[in-house]
């Protein structure tokens, strides 16, 4: 409100009316709810996660083909590069949020092998995708190397200084408060453990970051409509990642909740970037 339908002053006329406090302005109270994003549009903050669970309960049985067109089949070179960075040791104790259907899970359990000696922890919002990672792990053969958490990154269902090293992989971006889900990231690392994150990013290169914003903007959604039925979901995934902290924003994020040794990568120009940090 800018105080336009405020009452005129009359002149010489004064009365208990006039003296009265005005009531606050209809919606008043509501503009001070938090909001936050959900692609370009903004909403009240304490309803993205549910709107975040119920896209990806629509798409659980198609996230890797979601993967697969929304980086043109490179996100798997990209998560084995995040594997490479992790470099697993079988004292390893993982956690893996935003994990729901294994992807890095699994390479990290196959690249150690017998030598895990404790179940990788996966831990997603949504039970769908958690129910198509056990699908998937049970395919494989590696159900008694992981263990399946349904919890919020945001508020991790697990005791403080926990675990070794903690990965998300596409996920930070859906939180609703970015800050927040990376002081959870501390809070469950023990002294010395790593945190390591890829998500897409801010292309770099300007000849690519056109070719890329014609490809997100005009083909995805479309195939997303054709192929997976849920035009409305791709769209947002695009929209989510041009909302997204860029490369060196996202540095300070991390650095301000606490880690120590921030440091990211590019991959594929920018598309996608992979940022790591110790919890000294």
């Amino acid at each position: 409100m800018n105080g336009r339908g405020s009452r005129r002053a009359v002149s010489g006329l004064r009365s208990a009316e006039s003296s009265r406090q005005e009531p606050p302005p209809r919606g008043a109270a509501a503009e001070k709810d938090p909001t936050t994003h959900f692609g370009f549009r903004e909403i009240a903050a304490a309803e993205k996660g549910a709107r975040v669970r119920g896209l990806f309960e629509r798409v659980a049985g198609r996230y890797d083909l979601m993967n697969d067109l929304m980086s043109g089949g490179v996100h798997r070179l990209w998560k084995e590069a995040l594997v490479d960075r992790l470099d697993p040791r079988p004292d390893l104790r993982l956690l893996d949020v935003a994990g729901g259907t294994g992807d890095i899970a699994f390479r990290v359990a196959e690249r150690l092998g017998e030598g895990l000696r404790e179940p990788i922890l996966v831990c997603d919002l949504t039970e769908g995708m958690l129910a198509a990672g056990r699908d998937r792990a049970a395919e494989r053969g590696l159900s008694d190397r992981l263990a399946w958490l349904c919890g919020d990154a945001q508020s991790l269902p697990l005791p403080d200084r926990s675990v070794t090293a903690y990965t998300i992989a596409f996920g930070l971006r859906n939180v609703t408060d970015i800050d927040l889900a990376l002081a959870e990231a501390r809070r469950v690392l023990r002294p010395g453990g790593r945190f390591l994150c890829l998500e897409f990013s801010q292309v770099v290169l300007p000849v690519l970051a056109q070719l890329y914003d014609l490809y997100s903007f005009r083909v995805l959604p479309a195939m997303g409509a054709a192929v997976a039925g849920d035009r409305d979901a791709y769209a947002y995934l695009v929209e989510s990642i041009r909302r997204f902290p860029a490369q060196e924003a996202l540095c300070r994020k991390i650095a301000k909740a606490g880690f120590d040794m921030v440091c990211y990568r590019n991959l594929t120009g920018g598309i996608a970037a992979l940022h790591t940090a110790w919890r000294l």
